[in-house]
């Protein structure tokens, strides 16, 4: 070969490697995947706060097919004309011109709407979902958070769902803003707890800044009592919120929780967040109560011990060093705390280099996940302004904003990859809710972010499986059939992961509770160690990476 021909080969090669690591990670697919939702708010001349919160959506397997559907959380139209107490919000609202829409995984990469004939078209003014089997007959149910009374669907294991709100005794009609499951008593039942906002009624007066009408700041509201459902095994719930000490009425604007087992004494942990208040870390006391830990161990405040405007939660272990770490989306920075072996946590944004590219922005749904496959945990949040005139009052901030990506770089810190993680990331939207799942099963995370009074976005992942992976589904016998609660140790040659099954994240939604660990180069996992919520323990060792194993609990 000439030298000239070998030099140009060099430079083609060179070429095409720059440009291969720069092909985009994330692809907006939501067309070609036949996704049409749009979400409504119902905007009004009078903007009521309702309007402008936007609302969730859930990734979970109604019909068992192994392909995870996904189902959407609709709002307006906000009609106010006779509305002059919360007992007439359910009949003011169900005006039927905006409904929650169910789309069923083809197995194919297309999703169809079966809304009508699923039975699961809520036409209340809703915010959020969650999926979980309260029956543990093997399907998942659906609840749906409303501002107005709650909906929840029985899945009947044929394709359709029943409404047994009434005979299951729900019965909050506050502003429901999240949904959780877990198991609180451990009797392999899953039990749901309810966050709820703001007191709000949309016959007080409108706000205005500087004589222009927006929406009113949560601190002109008052705050409202969560709720606890457990779960009596019968078909129907009881609100314990109050004997269990979980409420806090007084302070609590929540806005969203994340259930997890922060301490590792096999009870599940609550831990809330509130708008401009305090965020709350429920310890499960293992008798059916919880206290507020929240003030002693470092999670209530920031590092500067200001009450931040908390939105979105997720957990994860994004150090590797076995305990579960929470990410925070806040209205001006994302917050990470560190969790010490479960006696504190240390707020570690400055040290992980995620204050800086998260200041300018309002986050809302922050997410866990490892996109790359490389074993580290990332982190995705879809960002956006709650106030709609915040470009008229001042000229630093946006309405619709830009959503990140930040790798994990595998040393305690975090980049923002974001301008190289596809052409969504550069589109301003209103972004509010996001759940993920490996929704075509080929091995990576893929993201569905709601964004307020705008179309929902699916972005399908397509740079993870370049590197090894393994899926993992959980299914309980002695605990609940989701096994919520659950805690995975996965370990190779070169790593060792945990993870926790877990319902809801972010905000107002839920990702599918099968668990993805990236292998990276690894060609074999040595052992997975599965704990149970009923405290058994179990082994599998030499399983082949590069598949999704379903693991059933020992009778």
């Amino acid at each position: 070969m000439r030298k000239s021909s070998f030099i140009h080969l060099i430079v083609l090669l060179l070429a095409n490697s720059s440009v291969a690591a720069q092909l985009p990670i994330f692809v907006d697919v939501t067309e070609e995947a036949g996704i049409r939702f749009k979400h409504n708010n119902g905007k009004t001349d009078h903007k009521h706060i309702i309007e402008t919160m936007g609302s969730g959506a859930v990734f979970f397997d109604y019909d068992v097919d192994g392909d995870v559907d996904l189902y959407f959380v609709n709002s307006g139209p906000v009609a106010v004309d006779t509305l002059s107490n919360r007992d007439s919000v359910g009949e003011v609202f169900n005006s039927g011109t905006a409904r929650n829409v169910l789309y069923r995984n083809d197995g194919n990469g297309h999703f169809t709407d079966v809304t009508t004939v699923s039975g699961t078209g809520d036409t209340g003014y809703g915010m959020a979902a969650a999926a979980g089997d309260i029956d543990n007959d093997g399907d998942a149910d659906l609840y749906v958070a409303n501002f107005g009374q709650d909906t929840l669907y029985r899945n009947n294991g044929n394709g359709t769902f029943t409404d047994i709100t009434e005979a299951a005794g729900i019965d909050n009609s506050l502003w429901g803003i999240a949904a959780v499951y877990l198991d609180v008593d451990g009797d392999g039942a899953l039990d749901i707890f309810v966050v709820n906002y703001l007191v709000y009624e949309v016959s007080m007066p409108q706000t205005t800044y500087k004589g222009i009408v927006g929406y009113g700041h949560p601190r002109s509201y008052e705050g409202t009592a969560d709720v606890l459902y457990q779960n009596n095994g019968d078909g129907t719930f009881t609100d314990i919120a109050e004997t269990a000490g979980v409420t806090n009425p007084s302070e609590g604007r929540g806005m969203a929780a994340v259930i997890c087992d922060y301490d590792k004494d096999r009870f599940p942990d609550i831990y809330v967040t509130n708008d401009t208040n305090r965020n709350f870390l429920y310890h499960n006391n293992g008798d059916g109560t919880f206290t507020d830990e929240s003030l002693f161990i470092g999670v209530g405040y920031d590092e500067n011990g200001v009450a931040e405007g908390s939105m979105g939660v997720d957990c994860g272990d994004y150090n590797r060093d076995g305990w579960l770490d929470f990410i925070v989306a806040n209205s001006e920075k994302a917050t990470l705390y560190k969790n010490e072996e479960g006696l504190f946590f240390v707020d570690a944004t400055v040290e992980s280099a995620l204050q800086q590219p998260t200041l300018p922005f309002v986050g809302f749904s922050p997410l866990f996940l490892d996109y790359d496959n490389d074993g580290y945990l990332d982190i995705f949040c879809a960002n956006g302004h709650p106030q709609d005139v915040i470009e008229v009052l001042t000229d630093y901030e946006t309405y619709a904003q830009h959503d990140q990506v930040f790798r994990n770089n595998g040393d305690g810190t975090y980049t923002d990859v974001s301008e190289t993680a596809g052409t969504y990331f550069s589109e301003a939207l209103v972004g509010r809710a996001a759940a993920t799942a490996d929704y075509d099963n080929d091995g990576d995370t893929d993201i569905v972010i709601m964004n307020s009074n705008q179309r929902a976005v699916l972005l399908r992942n397509d740079a993870g499986n370049e590197k090894n992976w393994l899926g993992i589904k959980l299914v309980g016998t002695q605990s609940n059939r989701d096994g919520i609660g659950a805690k995975v140790r996965l370990v190779t040659d070169g790593m060792t992961q945990i993870a926790e099954v877990k319902s809801g994240s972010s905000y107002a939604s839920g990702s599918d509770v099968r668990l993805l660990f990236g292998l990276a180069a690894t060609q074999h996992v040595d052992s997975i160690v599965i704990v149970w919520p009923s405290g058994i323990t179990q082994e599998w060792e030499g399983v082949a990476v590069n598949q999704i194993v379903t693991i059933v609990e020992p009778k």
